[in-house]
């Protein structure tokens, strides 16, 4: 058994227990706190966040960790660093706080900026999304036994063409990325859901593109890219380049597109992006 492959149940289960750490805080008139950037933090983030650290730590004390919600480490430590833990203790703090479901876990382990594996957790509904590229990857619900998920090359017979975005963020750029997608593979069906989930959608075949033209950070897409790398698929920056977590001084990322790889529409989809990104 590689490392990989002893570490990941190990972190699946941890990401479970950090979930069950959040659930007395939901629909709990949990109170909210200001970070300096001004986003959300409650004290179910802060309980998530102690559970996996600690965890973390007992699994492999070497590997350092950057969490959200201790994130404030030196550019030029995290320069030294090869291989560490990019993790998203509560991912989608703004639906957990407004009562819906569609909140996750987010544990990565990278290498290099390469996301070796990533494991995402729903702790509403026992869900966990996990996998890696070169390992597989895969979706299990509570005890039932985990089922291998792959994506989709073309959408169901009589199926439109899925395309997941945010509830919140939408943009002129944005719109013209879709005009010009439907143009390419015909009606799209705009699928909203929160968090990570979009990319698990993706993974598990369920939906086809998730392209993002508005920020988000690294912890926020990591551990689902490693699900959805291990699904078949792959995550572009709009030049089409691999999309990997250098160290850098912002933790903020670029825009990025989500698909199935070697898909046929992958150039038109990374033309349409960099046109768009000029609007």
């Amino acid at each position: 058994m590689s490392d990989l492959e002893r570490l990941l149940p190990e972190v699946v289960a941890l990401a479970h227990r950090a979930g069950a750490a959040i659930l007395p805080f939901w629909r709990a008139d949990v109170q909210v706190m200001a970070k300096a950037d001004q986003s959300p933090v409650t004290a179910a983030d802060l309980a998530a966040h102690h559970v996996i650290v600690d965890g973390l730590k007992a699994l492999a004390p070497d590997i350092p960790i950057l969490s959200e919600e201790d994130a404030d480490i030196a550019l030029h430590v995290r320069e030294r660093w090869t291989r560490w833990w990019l993790v998203d203790p509560l991912d989608g703090t703004k639906e957990f706080i407004n009562g819906s479901e569609e909140f996750t876990v987010n544990i990565a382990l990278i290498e290099q900026g390469q996301v070796l594996f990533g494991v995402v957790t729903v702790p509403t509904t026992g869900s966990a999304y996990y996998g890696g590229a070169g390992l597989g990857a895969w979706h299990a619900v509570g005890q039932q036994p985990a089922q291998p998920i792959s994506v989709r090359r073309t959408p169901a017979p009589g199926s439109a063409f899925k395309v997941v975005a945010s509830r919140r963020h939408s943009s002129p750029g944005q719109e013209h990325l879709l005009a010009g997608l439907s143009a390419v593979v015909g009606p799209l069906d705009l699928v909203s859901v929160g968090s990570s989930l979009k990319f698990c959608l993706l993974a598990e075949g369920a939906a086809d593109c998730y392209p993002r033209l508005a920020p988000t950070s690294q912890w926020d897409t990591a551990a689902a890219q490693g699900v959805l790398e291990g699904a078949g698929g792959e995550v572009l920056q709009i030049d089409g380049q691999p999309f990997v977590y250098p160290a850098r001084q912002s933790l903020l990322n670029p825009s990025f597109l989500a698909l199935p790889r070697d898909v046929p529409w992958r150039q038109s989809l990374v033309t349409l992006a960099q046109a768009a990104s000029e609007h």
